[in-house]
C-alpha cells in the first residue's frame, strides 16, 4: 500500500510540547438509520498495532482484531449522537457532538486532537487540527476510524435482531437497495433518521402520513 498512515501528525505535535494526542473520527454519517457513532484514540508510541488502516479498507474480520488490539494497548473512548439529535441538530453537528463527547470521555485530557475531516467541532476548547482523509494519513485516526466502525457496526447488528428484514446487520443501515425496498415493504422504525430524505418522502407523501 503506497500510503498507508503513518505517525508523522502525532511526531510533529509531539515536537510541538504535547504529549498527549488523541486522534478523533465518526462513523455512520451516511445511514438512514442507526445512532453517528465517534471515537477517541491516544495511541502509546511504543506500542502501536500493526496494521492501522482507514477502516473502510480493512476487512470486518480484520477490524475486529484490530479493534481489540486497540483497546489492550491504547487509551479509548466512545460515544454517539443519537437518531434524535441528528434529526433535531442535522447530521453534520450530530456526528461533531459525538466526537465532542468522545474527547470528554478519555480518562485524562489529551493535549492535542487530531481530528479526521476539515472541520474542528465547535465544543472543542483543546488544541486541535483537522486532518483531511485523516484516517488514511495519521495511524491516530486509523485507530479511532476502526474502533468507531466497530462498536457502530455491532450496534446495528443488534437492532437488526429486533427489527429484522432491513439487512442492518449486513448494510449498518446504510441505503442499500434491500434496505429501500424494505423501507417500503415493511416501513419506517424508531431507530430510522426522519430528517433524511429517503425517509421524510416515506413518511409524508400525499395521504400516506405516519405519526
Amino acid at each position: 500500500m503506497s500510503n498507508a498512515p503513518d505517525f508523522s501528525f502525532e511526531t510533529a505535535a509531539r515536537a510541538r510540547g504535547f504529549a498527549r494526542i488523541a486522534g478523533v473520527d465518526e462513523v455512520g454519517r451516511g445511514p438512514l438509520a442507526g445512532p453517528v457513532t465517534a471515537a477517541a484514540v491516544i495511541l502509546d508510541p511504543a506500542r502501536i498495532p500493526d496494521g492501522l488502516n482507514d477502516s473502510k479498507k480493512l476487512s470486518a474480520r480484520r477490524r475486529d482484531a484490530l479493534y481489540d488490539a486497540i483497546l489492550e494497548m491504547a487509551e479509548v473512548s466512545v460515544a454517539h449522537a443519537t437518531v434524535a439529535e441528528i434529526d433535531e441538530i442535522n447530521i453534520l453537528r450530530a456526528s461533531h457532538l459525538a466526537m465532542e463527547r468522545a474527547v470528554a470521555g478519555l480518562a485524562t485530557p489529551p493535549h492535542h486532537l487530531l481530528i479526521d475531516g476539515n472541520l474542528i467541532p465547535r465544543g472543542i476548547a483543546l488544541s486541535a487540527e483537522a486532518v483531511v482523509k485523516g484516517d488514511a494519513r495519521s495511524l491516530s485516526i486509523s485507530a479511532a476510524s476502526i474502533v468507531a466502525k466497530v462498536v457502530r457496526d455491532r450496534i446495528m447488528v443488534d437492532l437488526a435482531q429486533q427489527h429484522p428484514g432491513y439487512g442492518w446487520e449486513r448494510n449498518a443501515g446504510y441505503p442499500t437497495k434491500a434496505h429501500l425496498q424494505a423501507l417500503q415493504d415493511i416501513g419506517v422504525t424508531p431507530h430510522h433518521r426522519r430528517s433524511f430524505a429517503p425517509i421524510h418522502n416515506i413518511l409524508y407523501q400525499g395521504n400516506n402520513v405516519t405519526p
